[in-house]
């Protein structure tokens, strides 16, 4: 890619995730990092932890060593960093002796692109030592150097001194064509954004699917992958993707297993009162990335994505996106759900903070108006304990629809 970047274009740019992570430190000797490839776990790594030692297992020779003497990677040091620590499994009992034995003087850095593998490994081995964060894409307020999102949080506790306003437009049909994964931000031509999605899962194929389960066919994957690409934030059907990939259900469920697992994709539970209801209903999916399910849908310019049949459910997985953000900076972690009645009335996601509730519906529009929010105002007549209910939209504008109902544009949540 022929681009040529000026110094200041190619500056760190730091995570709203980070605080949290150097906060833990006071209390677990070792962080897990997870995420999906290229999302930016090494270059914070390296750029906030610059005294510690890194290591990558992606490198063979380190991973060999890893295999045969793990003791030797962190004998000269008491802070490090491994990435891609889910290749030797084995690491993971040597890090818990080292951090015992050396009283939790040892510090250790974990990250990963294989969640759920990652999490079984160590779950077995740190127990009691270690805290877990995960990684997305970089948000639009990280992208203009704001790591410390405000109005998010004010809208838990200060909402009623929020004033109607107008705010800068942004153009969000270019923004989620494009992406958020951090090394798109230097990319300025449409062909190389393409180039480099097209590269992106390539190589995810090729490299992580092929190291997490042993694929029978990378087109019928391929097939599965795009089929719900362009299903993302609906309540998939494992029955309808196999009819319509000619791909058997088992298969289908293994391979969403293996989306899950490296972190490309996201189930959203069914909120109900009642916590041991929620298992019991069909989550929703949505892609890490909302330009990754536009890409992998087809839709690879701007006049075709304005007019997608799918556009109202690409613009909700921007506003899950921002929203998975913001949900693990809290403390504790907040949770998403979405809500659905038997009649079909939904809300596309509640977000529960201990015994608060914020009920968000996200409409591409840019002139909200008091009839998006009939259902809304259902949930909360149904839950009272919603703090809030939110239209997050596409205009540029703030303003009370309704005593309880505060209309937002999207990127205003993460400023």
């Amino acid at each position: 890619m022929n681009e040529i970047y000026s110094n200041n274009e190619l500056k760190y740019k730091q995570r709203i995730i980070k605080r949290n992570i150097v906060s833990s430190f006071r209390s677990f000797p070792v962080i897990v990092i997870t995420g999906a490839r290229q999302v930016g776990k090494s270059t914070l790594l390296q750029n906030e932890f610059k005294d510690y030692k890194y290591i990558t297992l992606d490198d063979y020779s380190l991973q060999k060593q890893a295999m045969i003497d793990p003791f030797s990677l962190w004998k000269d040091t008491n802070s490090i960093i491994i990435d891609e620590a889910q290749k030797v499994p084995g690491i993971f009992n040597a890090i818990k002796i080292a951090v015992d034995s050396s009283k939790r003087t040892k510090r250790f850095i974990l990250s990963g692109s294989s969640n759920i593998l990652l999490m079984h490994n160590i779950t077995e081995s740190l127990a009691g030592r270690a805290v877990y964060f995960e990684m997305y894409p970089m948000s639009y307020a990280e992208m203009n150097d704001i790591s410390e999102p405000k109005n998010f949080m004010n809208i838990w506790s200060n909402h009623h001194n929020i004033d109607g306003n107008k705010v800068s437009q942004v153009d969000t049909l270019s923004i989620m064509l494009k992406g958020f994964m951090p090394p798109l931000l230097w990319l300025h031509n449409m062909r190389d954004v393409l180039l480099w999605w097209e590269g992106y899962i390539k190589t995810y194929i090729e490299r992580d699917v092929r190291s997490l389960s042993n694929i029978e066919s990378l087109i019928d994957f391929r097939k599965v992958l795009d089929a719900v690409a362009y299903r993302t934030g609906t309540i998939v059907n494992q029955t309808d993707i196999s009819r319509d990939t000619a791909v058997s259900q088992p298969t289908v469920f293994r391979y969403l297993k293996i989306l899950e697992v490296s972190n490309l994709i996201v189930r959203v539970p069914a909120y109900a009162r009642s916590r041991t209801k929620r298992i019991t209903k069909s989550p929703k999916l949505y892609f890490i990335d909302p330009a990754l399910s536009i890409y992998c849908s087809g839709y690879h310019d701007f006049d075709s994505l304005k007019n997608a049949r799918e556009l109202g459910s690409f613009f909700e997985a921007l506003v899950f996106m921002h929203l998975k953000i913001l949900c693990e900076s809290m403390i504790p972690k907040a949770k998403i759900f979405y809500w659905r009645t038997t009649t079909g009335k939904e809300v596309d996601f509640v977000i529960e903070h201990g015994r608060k509730l914020l009920a968000i519906e996200a409409k591409f529009t840019q002139n909200p108006n008091v009839d998006d929010i009939t259902n809304l105002l259902l949930f909360i007549d149904e839950y009272p304990e919603t703090v809030l209910g939110l239209l997050v939209h596409n205009g540029p504008r703030i303003q009370w629809l309704h005593s309880k109902v505060l209309a937002v544009p999207w990127w205003w949540i993460v400023e």
